[in-house]
């Protein structure tokens, strides 16, 4: 009588075997002793096989040195666009002053780093196809480097703008491909939390410019921008490419190490390996992918999400808020250096409540829930800068001001700050990933640079008008989330691939 793996499934807690259950059917008892001793064998052998299994799988896998150094290698291009994200807040004075430059022509320097992001991302899922992801992030230094060089050697504003721009292009390279990358080496049961670290990271270096900002000339804050870059240039030496793409690319020998290495030597990885090998062989079948190929039915849920998740993040005024706040804390009648202070206290610790709590409570709730934060922050500015225009209860205006920048803030990083960039990295296959992750990572940066080339000038048109406006986005994003967001907390890239595919069915 065979043995009824269900059951056997329930012997174990954890790791740990349990005494089996000591019920013998009617026909084992019948057969004898000679059958119940058969049975009681092929029934360890079964539970030996289920224990194997379960150390093995690819979705508890333990997490190994190699995917953290991988990791943090990676986010290495996350601090450094941290950093040219607050320098342009903390160095807006100083530029102004020392180079005469008029708030029209500060808001191009701050936007050009958007435009230049365009530009990477238009090339990002082509050059990540080519280079790999590893030699991608190598590519994107080439811009990163000269970028805050040109920019701490500027004498007027034209090498101020091409360095800003080398910078974006840099920048937007990485926006595509790190988040690709960590959700293409780490663990299924972790992949949310490691890709959050993007975001978390980048915190950090708006944080750090945030409090050096203060009291650090802005030549000497961008040489020392210059640092991360060419340490995540040594590092990149240490780490391996990414099984997913070498599978792609069809060198199997190559795949399978790079795995064994990120799961450990002791780790069997053939489950995983086979289901990449089948999933490539599959795409290598059909024909090879264009930008048009995007527009086909089976992407639709897909496309739809991962721009409108992008156009959103944007169209919420995050761009303009980060990059203007010591602009805004000054409006409000708030002291700017006291209001980045604080803003670079609690950086790092709502971007770890959002790395905790993505794996905990999953994407689609973390993401309604910073979208409402965003929200009500919103209108909190709305409502003091519209107060204050009719003259009534101007004392609270800067206390409103400084609530409102650091809430929106602070929502943003635990949700709609990272997450459409994990799900982006999570639902698109091999064969489209690069036009998608083109056009997707295009979305993000076109939109981002429209709203931060206009911040300044909307908020001199009305100031309650514009964060009324961005209010109502993150109001559209909230029903965006909940109607359309599927949770891919806890599932492998095929099975988020293949439950998007049946969306349709």
């Amino acid at each position: 009588m065979e043995a009824n793996p269900s059951k056997n499934s329930q012997t174990f807690s954890g790791n740990h075997p349990v005494k089996p259950s000591s019920h013998i059917s009617s026909t084992e008892f019948v057969l004898g002793r000679r059958k119940k001793m058969a049975v009681v064998e092929k029934k360890s052998d079964l539970e030996a096989g289920l224990l194997k299994k379960d150390q093995n799988d690819t979705g508890e896998c333990r997490i190994t040195f190699v995917v953290l150094l991988s990791t943090l290698v990676a986010v290495g291009g996350s601090f450094c666009f941290g950093c040219a994200v607050g320098y342009s807040s903390v160095a807006q004075s100083g530029i102004i002053k020392d180079l005469d430059l008029s708030v029209a022509e500060y808001s191009v320097f701050g936007s050009t780093m958007t435009f230049g992001g365009m530009i990477g991302a238009i090339f990002s899922g082509k050059v990540a196809d080519v280079l790999g992801r590893r030699g991608t992030m190598w590519f994107a230094q080439i811009f990163c480097i000269p970028g805050w060089l040109a920019i701490a050697f500027a004498k007027d504003f034209l090498w101020l703008d091409s360095g800003r721009l080398s910078i974006g292009i840099g920048v937007g390279l990485f926006s595509y491909v790190i988040p690709v990358y960590i959700a293409e080496i780490t663990p299924k049961h972790v992949r949310g939390a490691f890709v959050f670290a993007n975001q978390l990271v980048q915190n950090c270096g708006i944080s750090l410019f945030f409090i050096i900002g203060n009291f650090t000339p802005w030549r000497r804050l961008a040489l020392i921008s210059f640092i991360p870059c060419v340490l995540q240039v040594v590092g990149l030496f240490f780490i391996p490419e990414s099984p997913r793409w070498l599978g792609k690319c069809g060198q199997e020998k190559e795949c399978r190490a790079a795995l064994q290495l990120l799961r450990g030597q002791d780790a069997d990885i053939s489950q995983e390996a086979n289901a990449i090998k089948e999933t490539m062989g599959m795409f290598e079948q059909g024909p090879k992918s264009r930008i048009t190929d995007l527009f086909q039915r089976r992407y639709a849920p897909s496309l739809i999400i991962g721009v409108g998740l992008m156009l959103l993040q944007q169209l919420s005024g995050s761009t303009g808020i980060t990059y203007y706040a010591n602009s805004l804390f000054e409006r409000g009648g708030f002291p700017s250096s006291i209001g980045s202070t604080v803003l670079a206290i609690i950086m790092i610790p709502k971007a770890l409540m959002g790395l905790i709590l993505v794996e905990k409570m999953g994407r689609r709730p973390l993401l309604m829930i910073s979208a409402v934060g965003m929200c009500l922050c919103g209108l909190l500015l709305s409502v003091s800068f519209s107060l204050r225009s009719l003259g009534l209860l101007n004392e609270l205006t800067p206390i409103f001001t400084c609530i409102g920048v650091l809430g929106s803030i602070t929502t943003f990083a635990m949700g709609m700050g990272g997450l459409p960039w994990i799900i982006m990295s999570e639902i698109f296959p091999m064969n489209v990933k690069v036009s998608a992750g083109t056009l997707v990572t295009l979305a993000n940066w076109s939109f981002g640079w429209i709203i931060a080339y206009s911040f300044n000038f909307l908020l001199q048109w009305s100031e309650s008008g514009t964060f009324l406006i961005f209010s109502g986005f993150c109001a559209v994003a909230i029903a965006f989330v909940y109607a359309l967001v599927p949770e891919t907390k806890g599932r492998t890239l095929e099975e988020i691939q293949a439950s998007l595919a049946d969306f349709l069915q």
